[in-house]
Protein backbone atom coordinates (compact mmCIF):
# COMPACT_ATOMS: atom_id res chain seq x y z
CA UNK A 1 0.00 0.00 0.00
CA UNK A 2 1.28 3.60 -1.11
CA UNK A 3 0.60 5.49 2.42
CA UNK A 4 0.43 8.56 0.74
CA UNK A 5 -2.92 10.63 2.22
CA UNK A 6 -4.62 7.47 3.18
CA UNK A 7 -6.28 7.28 6.26
CA UNK A 8 -5.05 5.55 9.28
CA UNK A 9 -6.65 4.65 12.49
CA UNK A 10 -4.39 4.13 15.50
CA UNK A 11 -5.76 3.96 18.93
CA UNK A 12 -3.66 3.75 22.53
CA UNK A 13 -2.04 6.69 20.14
CA UNK A 14 -1.55 9.26 22.53
CA UNK A 15 2.04 7.56 24.15
CA UNK A 16 4.22 5.19 23.20
CA UNK A 17 4.01 2.66 20.03
CA UNK A 18 1.10 4.31 18.92
CA UNK A 19 2.46 7.15 18.70
CA UNK A 20 5.53 6.28 17.35
CA UNK A 21 3.59 5.07 14.48
CA UNK A 22 1.43 7.94 14.44
CA UNK A 23 4.69 10.03 13.70
CA UNK A 24 6.60 7.41 11.19
CA UNK A 25 2.45 7.54 9.10
CA UNK A 26 2.67 11.22 9.02
CA UNK A 27 6.02 11.15 7.81
CA UNK A 28 4.57 8.71 4.69
CA UNK A 29 1.60 11.67 4.05
CA UNK A 30 -0.66 9.04 5.59
CA UNK A 31 -3.73 11.05 7.23
CA UNK A 32 -3.87 9.38 10.94
CA UNK A 33 -6.50 9.38 13.55
CA UNK A 34 -5.43 9.29 16.33
CA UNK A 35 -7.37 7.78 19.34
CA UNK A 36 -7.34 7.63 22.96
CA UNK A 37 -8.79 8.40 26.26
CA UNK A 38 -6.42 11.16 27.59
CA UNK A 39 -7.57 14.08 25.70
CA UNK A 40 -5.25 16.68 26.69
CA UNK A 41 -2.05 14.05 25.69
CA UNK A 42 -3.91 13.52 22.10
CA UNK A 43 -4.51 17.81 21.59
CA UNK A 44 -0.90 17.74 22.11
CA UNK A 45 0.38 15.12 19.40
CA UNK A 46 -1.79 16.12 17.05
CA UNK A 47 -0.84 20.16 17.93
CA UNK A 48 2.96 18.60 16.93
CA UNK A 49 1.69 17.12 13.63
CA UNK A 50 1.18 18.89 10.19
CA UNK A 51 -1.45 21.49 10.73
CA UNK A 52 -4.59 19.25 8.85
CA UNK A 53 -3.40 16.06 8.84
CA UNK A 54 -3.99 14.48 12.15
CA UNK A 55 -7.18 14.18 13.66
CA UNK A 56 -7.77 13.34 17.54
CA UNK A 57 -10.85 11.33 18.61
CA UNK A 58 -11.29 10.75 22.17
CA UNK A 59 -12.87 7.55 22.78
CA UNK A 60 -12.58 4.54 24.85
CA UNK A 61 -11.88 1.42 23.06
CA UNK A 62 -13.52 -1.09 25.18
CA UNK A 63 -17.18 0.46 24.51
CA UNK A 64 -18.37 -0.17 21.05
CA UNK A 65 -20.75 3.37 20.63
CA UNK A 66 -17.38 5.26 21.05
CA UNK A 67 -15.22 3.50 17.98
CA UNK A 68 -18.20 3.65 15.85
CA UNK A 69 -18.01 7.85 16.80
CA UNK A 70 -14.76 7.14 15.62
CA UNK A 71 -15.79 5.61 12.45
CA UNK A 72 -18.47 8.48 12.14
CA UNK A 73 -16.05 11.25 12.29
CA UNK A 74 -12.97 9.69 10.69
CA UNK A 75 -15.68 9.52 7.58
CA UNK A 76 -16.71 13.08 8.00
CA UNK A 77 -13.69 14.74 8.45
CA UNK A 78 -10.89 12.47 6.38
CA UNK A 79 -12.52 10.14 4.14
CA UNK A 80 -12.50 6.36 3.70
CA UNK A 81 -10.47 4.45 6.46
CA UNK A 82 -7.82 2.44 5.16
CA UNK A 83 -5.55 1.28 8.01
CA UNK A 84 -7.11 0.34 11.26
CA UNK A 85 -4.33 -0.13 13.99
CA UNK A 86 -5.42 -2.16 17.10
CA UNK A 87 -2.94 -0.81 19.81
CA UNK A 88 -4.20 0.34 22.69
CA UNK A 89 -3.33 -2.10 25.70
CA UNK A 90 -2.19 -2.33 29.26
CA UNK A 91 -0.92 -4.14 31.92
CA UNK A 92 -0.98 -4.75 35.89
CA UNK A 93 2.18 -6.58 36.78
CA UNK A 94 0.70 -8.56 40.08
CA UNK A 95 1.38 -11.98 41.51
CA UNK A 96 -2.11 -14.14 40.74
CA UNK A 97 -3.58 -13.78 44.13
CA UNK A 98 -3.02 -9.89 44.66
CA UNK A 99 -5.13 -9.28 41.39
CA UNK A 100 -8.42 -7.30 42.39
CA UNK A 101 -11.34 -8.43 40.16
CA UNK A 102 -11.42 -4.40 38.51
CA UNK A 103 -7.85 -4.87 37.69
CA UNK A 104 -8.82 -8.22 35.68
CA UNK A 105 -11.63 -6.37 34.21
CA UNK A 106 -9.82 -3.87 33.09
CA UNK A 107 -6.93 -5.57 31.43
CA UNK A 108 -9.37 -7.90 29.70
CA UNK A 109 -12.13 -5.31 28.74
CA UNK A 110 -8.71 -2.81 26.92
CA UNK A 111 -6.76 -5.96 25.65
CA UNK A 112 -9.01 -8.20 24.42
CA UNK A 113 -12.74 -6.32 24.30
CA UNK A 114 -10.50 -3.65 23.08
CA UNK A 115 -9.13 -5.47 20.12
CA UNK A 116 -12.46 -7.16 19.06
CA UNK A 117 -14.46 -4.23 19.12
CA UNK A 118 -12.11 -2.20 17.52
CA UNK A 119 -11.65 -5.19 14.63
CA UNK A 120 -15.49 -5.23 14.30
CA UNK A 121 -15.71 -1.11 13.45
CA UNK A 122 -12.85 -1.90 10.92
CA UNK A 123 -14.71 -4.18 8.99
CA UNK A 124 -17.93 -2.61 8.71
CA UNK A 125 -16.48 0.12 7.57
CA UNK A 126 -13.90 -1.82 5.20
CA UNK A 127 -15.65 -3.87 4.09
CA UNK A 128 -18.14 -1.98 1.52
CA UNK A 129 -14.72 -0.93 0.02
CA UNK A 130 -13.51 -4.48 -0.29
CA UNK A 131 -10.11 -2.97 0.52
CA UNK A 132 -8.20 -2.42 3.84
CA UNK A 133 -5.48 -3.77 6.12
CA UNK A 134 -6.33 -4.23 9.89
CA UNK A 135 -2.80 -4.24 12.61
CA UNK A 136 -3.27 -5.81 15.65
CA UNK A 137 -0.56 -4.75 18.05
CA UNK A 138 -0.13 -8.08 20.45
CA UNK A 139 2.78 -9.22 22.38
CA UNK A 140 4.87 -11.87 22.65
CA UNK A 141 3.46 -12.82 26.06
CA UNK A 142 0.92 -14.25 23.80
CA UNK A 143 3.30 -17.17 23.24
CA UNK A 144 4.07 -18.33 26.14
CA UNK A 145 3.13 -17.46 30.41
CA UNK A 146 5.10 -15.16 32.59
CA UNK A 147 5.11 -14.75 35.92
CA UNK A 148 3.59 -11.48 37.27
CA UNK A 149 1.78 -10.88 34.22
CA UNK A 150 -0.74 -13.84 33.80
CA UNK A 151 -3.22 -12.19 33.21
CA UNK A 152 -2.08 -9.78 30.57
CA UNK A 153 -1.26 -13.09 29.14
CA UNK A 154 -4.65 -14.44 29.15
CA UNK A 155 -5.45 -11.70 27.17
CA UNK A 156 -2.95 -11.44 24.92
CA UNK A 157 -3.60 -15.15 23.89
CA UNK A 158 -7.03 -14.46 23.66
CA UNK A 159 -6.28 -11.63 20.89
CA UNK A 160 -3.79 -14.24 18.98
CA UNK A 161 -6.08 -16.14 18.76
CA UNK A 162 -9.40 -13.63 17.77
CA UNK A 163 -6.90 -12.18 15.13
CA UNK A 164 -6.28 -15.68 13.45
CA UNK A 165 -9.83 -16.36 12.65
CA UNK A 166 -10.00 -12.45 11.93
CA UNK A 167 -7.41 -13.09 9.15
CA UNK A 168 -9.81 -15.74 7.69
CA UNK A 169 -12.77 -13.84 7.61
CA UNK A 170 -11.54 -11.09 5.88
CA UNK A 171 -9.70 -12.73 3.35
CA UNK A 172 -12.84 -12.63 0.95
CA UNK A 173 -13.24 -8.99 1.59
CA UNK A 174 -9.51 -8.35 -0.02
CA UNK A 175 -9.23 -6.92 3.45
CA UNK A 176 -5.87 -7.72 4.91
CA UNK A 177 -5.04 -8.61 8.50
CA UNK A 178 -1.38 -9.06 10.58
CA UNK A 179 -0.84 -9.53 14.05
CA UNK A 180 2.32 -7.90 15.12
CA UNK A 181 4.27 -9.88 18.88
CA UNK A 182 6.26 -7.13 19.97
CA UNK A 183 8.93 -8.50 22.72
CA UNK A 184 9.57 -6.03 25.66
CA UNK A 185 9.40 -2.40 24.54
CA UNK A 186 10.68 0.39 26.68
CA UNK A 187 7.55 2.22 27.01
CA UNK A 188 5.23 3.65 30.70
CA UNK A 189 3.83 -0.67 30.53
CA UNK A 190 6.78 -1.12 32.74
CA UNK A 191 6.36 1.63 35.19
CA UNK A 192 4.62 -0.09 37.84
CA UNK A 193 6.78 -3.24 37.07
CA UNK A 194 8.44 -3.73 40.70
CA UNK A 195 8.11 -7.57 40.91
CA UNK A 196 10.43 -7.53 37.90
CA UNK A 197 13.79 -6.61 37.24
CA UNK A 198 13.00 -5.61 33.59
CA UNK A 199 16.58 -4.19 31.27
CA UNK A 200 14.48 -1.81 30.21
CA UNK A 201 17.74 -1.13 28.39
CA UNK A 202 17.77 -3.63 26.14
CA UNK A 203 14.16 -3.60 25.07
CA UNK A 204 12.90 -1.94 21.86
CA UNK A 205 12.09 1.31 21.05
CA UNK A 206 8.53 2.44 20.16
CA UNK A 207 9.92 4.32 16.87
CA UNK A 208 11.46 0.19 16.20
CA UNK A 209 7.79 -1.15 16.22
CA UNK A 210 6.51 1.44 14.54
CA UNK A 211 8.99 0.78 11.92
CA UNK A 212 7.43 -2.84 11.79
CA UNK A 213 3.78 -1.82 11.48
CA UNK A 214 4.50 0.05 8.75
CA UNK A 215 7.07 -2.06 6.90
CA UNK A 216 3.59 -4.23 6.84
CA UNK A 217 1.45 -1.70 5.87
CA UNK A 218 3.69 -0.75 2.78
CA UNK A 219 3.73 -4.41 1.30
CA UNK A 220 2.25 -5.10 -1.70
CA UNK A 221 -1.78 -5.24 -0.92
CA UNK A 222 -1.91 -9.16 -2.78
CA UNK A 223 0.44 -9.76 0.16
CA UNK A 224 -0.37 -10.78 3.67
CA UNK A 225 2.01 -10.46 6.38
CA UNK A 226 0.12 -12.34 8.91
CA UNK A 227 2.41 -12.87 11.68
CA UNK A 228 5.60 -10.86 12.89
CA UNK A 229 7.37 -11.02 15.69
CA UNK A 230 10.02 -7.93 16.91
CA UNK A 231 12.47 -8.44 19.71
CA UNK A 232 15.37 -6.63 20.16
CA UNK A 233 18.46 -8.38 19.47
CA UNK A 234 19.91 -7.75 22.80
CA UNK A 235 16.74 -8.89 24.66
CA UNK A 236 17.01 -12.20 26.36
CA UNK A 237 14.52 -13.88 28.13
CA UNK A 238 14.46 -12.90 32.32
CA UNK A 239 13.15 -15.04 35.36
CA UNK A 240 11.78 -13.58 38.42
CA UNK A 241 11.15 -15.08 41.75
CA UNK A 242 8.74 -14.13 44.58
CA UNK A 243 9.91 -12.32 47.23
Amino acid sequence: MNLQDQVCVITGAARGIGLAVAKSLTDRGAKPVLVDLDAAALDAVVASLPKGRALAVTADVSRAADLERVVAQTGARLGEIAVWINNAGLARHRWIPDYSEAEIDLMLDVNLKGTILGSQAALRAMIPQRRGHIVNVISTASLRGIPSETVYCAAKWGVRGFTQGLAEEAAPHRIRVTALLPGGVDTAFWDDASERDAPRQLFLRPEQVADGIVRCLEMDDSCVPRELVLRSLDDADFSVQPA
